[in-house]
């Protein structure tokens, strides 16, 4: 079976752009600097592993605003 280098390639860079968009994405709500946080994912999902164990932490984080929102009411 041929593995085609270049296919392997262009799907790893698709990868990577939808972790970082989706930690970007989750970064607005659930951090207060959403562009280290997209960052952070684009860099980590070099390695897809960690980029999904990113994408799971920040799931599973609070929203920032919900924590202003049950103490101010």
């Amino acid at each position: 079976m041929n593995i085609n280098a270049t296919l392997l390639g262009e799907i790893m860079i698709v990868f990577i752009l939808v972790v970082g968009a989706l930690s970007y994405y989750l970064g607005r709500r659930k951090t207060q600097t959403p562009i280290l946080a997209g960052l952070l994912g684009l860099v980590l999902s070099i390695i897809p592993p960690f980029g999904l164990v990113y994408l799971v932490v920040l799931v599973l984080k609070k929203d920032v605003g919900s924590t202003s929102e049950a103490v101010s009411g």
